[in-house]
């Protein structure tokens, strides 16, 4: 359990993203969200444009990508985001993405994000799930690191906000069969798993880039009805019902779940330090390993903040990703 005391911010789990960035002028800032072409990811790109930041949407449907662009510029009345192909279980889409990109960044919010019914794997065999949500958010935050430092040098910092889940508290890092090779697939299991990895990668980033000026930060938005949700199981469900029926979990709307992701991309008290994990706008209190997830729901377990384990995720990644 962490000794020192958890950094607090004005705002809390009703708070929403317009009012953690009101008053703040992005101008000058470029910013990447995965994923935004639906749910957190339309209104974290909304609320950085209104801003002023010039937001770019990485996202694999651009039909979709190019409606919220045009949406996002009409109601913020400032120039619509870019919008640029990006498939994060596709080695060459993540690696064209990063040729393409040109000059500074300073915000990459890892915020894209699937859940799978099944076991599905990649072209390479590689758990889909994994793949998508880690992988994927690994190899282009290291190839983007130039930018960012050249981001953080250029404005004083840079931020990577990596969006984990509740769920990390229901598995570790599985080093023996990262990719359910040998055993049984439980796609829970395998969602754990993958938001387990978002929170090791902004430890080991952190740790690595902080000279760089850069830092990363986890979040746990909370429970929001986004078309995430729709390959939940019947489990996952049923948890998440009992937890909100004992009075430990209420579900958020799409402005309150961004908040937490907008509070760990301008919030001034997580400019300069990473490697932590938030929720509702805070850093979240640590758990053990073997805590109820249904009893701690804005917890964080031992094993995603393990700076070891970490090392050892980043190591076998960088192997994975650039073979």
């Amino acid at each position: 359990m962490t000794s020192r005391a958890l950094i607090t911010t004005p705002f809390n789990a009703d708070s929403t993203a317009d009012d953690v960035v009101r008053g703040t002028d992005l101008s000058g800032v470029r910013a990447i969200v995965t994923g935004a072409s639906s749910g957190l990811g339309v209104e974290t790109a909304r609320v950085l444009t209104a801003a002023g930041a010039e937001v770019t949407l990485a996202v694999r449907n651009t039909d979709a990508g190019n409606t919220v662009a045009e949406e996002i510029g009409r109601s913020t009345g400032a120039p619509r985001p870019q919008v640029v192909q990006l498939d994060l279980a596709d080695r060459r889409s993540v690696a064209d993405f990063i040729d393409a990109w040109d000059g500074p960044l300073h915000l990459l919010i890892n915020n894209a994000g699937i859940v799978t019914s099944g076991l599905e794997r990649t072209v390479e065999g590689w758990e889909l799930q994994f793949a998508t949500n880690h992988l994927g958010h690994f190899r282009l935050a290291i190839g983007l690191h130039d930018a960012l430092a050249s981001g953080a040098t250029e404005r004083g910092g840079a931020r990577i906000v990596s969006l984990s889940s509740t769920a990390h508290m229901r598995a570790g890092v599985d080093f023996d069969d990262l990719q359910f090779e040998r055993r049984a697939y439980d796609p829970q299991i395998a969602y754990a798993q993958s938001k387990t990895a978002n929170s090791l990668f902004s430890v080991e980033a952190t740790r690595r880039w902080q000279p760089d000026r850069i830092v990363t930060n986890t979040v746990n938005p909370g429970g929001i009805a986004t078309g995430l949700q729709r390959n939940f199981s019947a489990t996952q469900k049923a948890s998440l019902e009992a937890a909100e029926a004992a009075g430990l979990f209420k579900y958020k709307t799409v402005e309150q779940g961004a908040a937490t992701s907008l509070v760990a991309a301008v919030a001034p008290e997580f400019a300069d330090t990473g490697g932590h994990y938030l929720d509702d706008c805070r850093e979240a209190y640590t758990v053990p390993n073997d805590a109820d997830l249904a009893q701690n729901p804005h917890g964080v377990k031992e094993w995603a903040l393990d700076t070891e384990i970490a090392k050892r995720l980043w190591q076998v990644s960088f192997a994975l990703v650039t073979n």
